[in-house]
């Protein structure tokens, strides 16, 4: 039995939530939240705590999972809980993974814990195939391609911004782009050329919405490399057109081996992005308690992770898989 923590009750904390109720070898000891307790209800009467009341739980859970947004809070909030628990997260801040990784490591190591970095679909299953498609064709240019479909990571920073009451973003690749890179000639390609960001927001009366396009086509690492369109729209408008959460994406790599081409293409289609993704986190908190039970410690992104280590009995997973 895996004793599960979870901290945010955003899309992807209830999503977490589903999963741990669902499975017979997975326990939730609680919800941990900023907003106050007494006001919080679930479907399935989870119990939830003050995010400051974590430190009374450091005996009860095995995997913290921390459901929040990379934008702002989660590289502080997983320095701080790597001291006292095993976590997991999705944090999917590309450009600050190398130094995320560095200084987790650093934390959860010194204090005998193990943390799983960047646990989702991308980074996460992407990184697998990114990783995997060059380690096995060395010769050649890889392009990765989202959408269309609802980042979550984007949509929550644009919610992060004063005066916006509702904010959802769609990455939508560049039709020209995906072509080229088909083609074998997506070294070419700048970051600009790829994808379009578009954006939906519901401000405030008060809100300045010129300020806020601004912020949002000025954010770094989220926004200011791309194209990007923000519509400001009602709420009645938002809760009729915006509700769902579809994503996906392709990698693509294309090389030559012995002077023949070869073209690699992975593909994903999701219905729900927090539903996905939140099933990949609670696979690899199942796998990050046996893994720390065997000893190892420190920080660690999927790519460190043997696909092996998600599976039950080896030589089933060898007789089903290969």
């Amino acid at each position: 039995m895996t004793k599960i923590g979870i901290v945010g009750y955003g899309n992807l904390g209830k999503a977490c939530e589903k999963i741990v109720m669902s499975r017979d070898d997975m326990s939730l000891v609680g919800i941990f939240t900023r907003r106050d307790p007494a006001t919080m209800t679930s479907p399935y009467g989870s119990a939830f705590f003050r995010q400051d009341d974590l430190d009374r739980f450091e005996n009860e859970v095995d995997v913290l999972a921390l459901c929040t947004g990379s934008a702002n809070d989660l590289v502080d909030l997983a320095l701080k809980q790597a001291e006292k628990f095993n976590t997991v997260d999705s944090f999917d801040t590309h450009a600050r993974m190398r130094d995320y990784v560095t200084a987790l490591d650093k934390v959860a190591t010194e204090h005998d814990h193990l943390s799983f970095v960047g646990i989702g679909w991308d980074p996460g299953v992407f990184s697998v195939m990114r990783a995997l498609y060059e380690g096995v064709l060395p010769e050649g240019n890889t392009v990765t391609f989202w959408g269309k479909g609802v980042s979550q990571g984007h949509s929550e920073a644009i919610r992060k911004i004063d005066g916006v009451l509702k904010g959802i973003q769609y990455t939508i690749p560049k039709e020209e782009a995906l072509e080229k890179a088909r083609e074998g000639k997506g070294d070419t390609l700048t970051t600009r050329d790829k994808h379009l960001r578009e954006c939906f927001v519901v401000a405030s009366d008060d809100a300045d919405k010129s300020a806020i396009e601004n912020e949002i086509k000025s954010m770094p690492n989220y926004f200011a490399d791309y194209d990007t369109i923000v519509h400001f729209i009602t709420a009645e408008e938002f809760d009729r057109d915006h509700n769902a959460m579809p994503h996906g994406g392709l990698v693509l790599r294309s090389g030559s081996v012995n002077g023949k081409e070869e073209n690699l293409e992975f593909k994903l289609t999701l219905s729900s992005n927090p539903d996905f993704t939140a099933s990949v986190l609670m696979a690899y908190a199942r796998c990050l308690k046996k893994m720390h039970e065997s000893g190892v410690r420190g920080a660690k992104t999927i790519i460190d992770i043997p696909v092996g280590a998600l599976l039950g009995d080896r030589l089933d997973a060898i007789a089903k898989f290969v």
